[in-house]
């Protein structure tokens, strides 16, 4: 099971009508960088998909960082884009392979299958010297359909449940780095440390120069929880936890959910329980 495509594949099919390249390029401390960097240049028919704006809904007491956008206004601006049920979409960011992933697990969460990540994203892309431009591509609206995949979406409700059941049924995975696991350190939300029963697996450990690891390197990284298990990945809100979802299915891990609020949800209420150290 292949999620990524690589740069060679998508220069032989810049031409074909019925594919749809999207560009996801973002920073977090500087929330236009990624939109300029569009305006510049990027792949030829390529449309832009702002972090904060298209792949997330307005922030509120609860829902995290970057909650999820409304289902109705991101099948606007998908219809805006030219992407119909039909449409293969390609995905790509600066390289990071977190933007770019968050747009495929939200296509995939929209019940959308043929949607898929440029491995290496643009920095590869670029460095290739492939073609590349600034005009912004106009596409006639097309129709969308959504079709909710709620298998693949872990409520906050679930979550709880899942810490207090302490059954070991469902495996929670915190895809932070480990020193903000471990809460050593906190650089962004309000409290320090994780989810409690949580384990640690880094979503960069997924990547290798740039580029996602292999499906034989994705199972190695996950060797040590059970193919049968319910998985719920998270991340400080859902965004870099979103290439650790794409791993584990590209490792064959079939019951595979994002918590899309992630760690950044679960301390907005000040009841909940929080781990620290190992």
């Amino acid at each position: 099971m292949s999620f990524v495509v690589e740069k060679e594949w998508l220069k032989s099919r810049l031409d074909i009508e019925n594919i749809r390249i999207a560009d996801c390029r973002f920073n977090l401390g500087l929330s236009e960088e990624g939109s300029n960097l569009y305006a510049k240049d990027h792949i030829p028919g390529a449309v832009y998909f702002h972090l904060g704006k298209d792949l997330s809904g307005p922030v509120s007491a609860h829902g995290g960082r970057h909650p999820l956008p409304d289902i109705d206004v991101f099948k606007q601006t998908l219809q805006n884009a030219g992407i119909s049920n039909e449409t293969t979409v390609i995905a790509y960011d600066g390289g990071e392979g977190s933007y770019e992933a968050r747009l495929w697990w939200l296509m995939k969460y929209a019940g959308h299958e043929n949607v898929y990540v440029l491995n290496g994203g643009y920095k590869a892309w670029s460095e290739a010297g492939y073609p590349i431009d600034n005009s912004v591509p106009e596409y006639a609206k097309t129709e969308f359909e959504i079709t909710l995949n709620n298998d693949i979406f872990a409520s906050y409700d679930e979550v709880k449940k899942a810490v207090e059941d302490k059954s070991q049924e469902t495996i929670i995975i915190d895809s932070r780095e480990r020193k903000r696991y471990l809460g050593e350190v906190e650089p962004i939300d309000k409290k320090a440390g994780h989810i409690p029963g949580a384990i640690n697996k880094v979503w960069l450990e997924g990547y290798e120069n740039g580029s996602f690891k292999s499906n034989h390197e994705q199972s190695e990284r996950f060797s040590d929880i059970a193919p049968n298990k319910q998985i719920i990945v998270y991340c400080g809100s859902g965004v870099t936890a979103t290439p650790n979802f794409m791993a584990l299915k590209a490792a064959g891990y079939p019951n595979v959910k994002l918590y899309a609020g992630s760690f950044s949800d679960w301390i907005s209420y000040d009841d909940n329980e929080i781990e620290t150290g190992e």
